[in-house]
């Protein structure tokens, strides 16, 4: 083989080998079957009825942090964490009882994920204590924009969700859960990521992922 083809075929391996990397999650079973339907928000709307007590009538969620505001949220997002929570990948106790798949089939799930995406997103979500907005708008703009968003708008077709217009509280205890390992359907990409954050810096893009104002539809 010729020595400069030699060295240029060993310079493209790095990158045919990052191109080849699986991604964090496999799509396949009920994940795959709930992604495929066509979700119809119609049905979804009755079908959510049970999850407004938690949610609210609105899916705007709690300022508690206790439940997300979940209106507007990409369709295909939802459908992966309800499908996760349900197979085990994440653990969320009080949904449980109400995806359960002698509840809902993979086809009420896409009709519910298509229902909340239709919903539009108030400007009311709880937001932090404001004082370490910089040191967020720092951390965010680095670590986190690439995949979340400049304006916190999220990515569908990656399944990273929209952070924009989200309750602080929720917002701090899910990166906390991230960051320790407790939220086990995380991409490992972002554990890596904020393995380093203090709980000052958790505050502080927490903090700033909640000023963000609702992403226009």
């Amino acid at each position: 083989m010729n020595k400069h083809l030699a060295l240029w075929l060993l310079a493209l391996l790095p990158a045919f080998a990052l191109a080849q990397t699986p991604p964090w999650y496999e799509i396949k079973g009920e994940f795959k079957e709930a992604l495929e339907a066509k979700g119809d928000p119609a049905r979804g709307k009755a079908a959510f009825t049970p999850c407004e007590g938690c949610h609210r009538a609105d899916a705007s969620g709690r300022a508690s942090g206790a439940y997300p505001r979940i209106s507007g949220q990409h369709a295909r997002v939802l459908v992966k964490q309800i499908t996760d929570i349900r197979g085990g990948k994440r653990s969320v106790s009080k949904m449980e009882p109400f995806i359960d798949d002698h509840v809902l089939t993979p086809f009420n799930i896409a009709d519910i994920a298509a229902y909340l995406q239709t919903l539009p997103v108030p400007n009311t979500n709880a937001k932090g204590p404001g004082t370490l907005v910089a040191r967020g708008k720092q951390l965010y703009e680095r670590d986190c924009a690439d995949c979340h968003g400049a304006k916190g708008e999220g990515d569908a077709a990656s399944f990273y969700p929209m952070v924009a217009a989200q309750h602080y509280r929720y917002l701090l205890r899910e990166v906390n859960f991230i960051r320790d390992g407790d939220r086990r359907n995380s991409n490992p990409d972002m554990v890596k990521v904020i393995k380093s954050y203090s709980g000052s810096d958790l505050e502080a893009v927490a903090d700033y992922m909640a000023q963000f104002a609702p992403i226009p539809k």
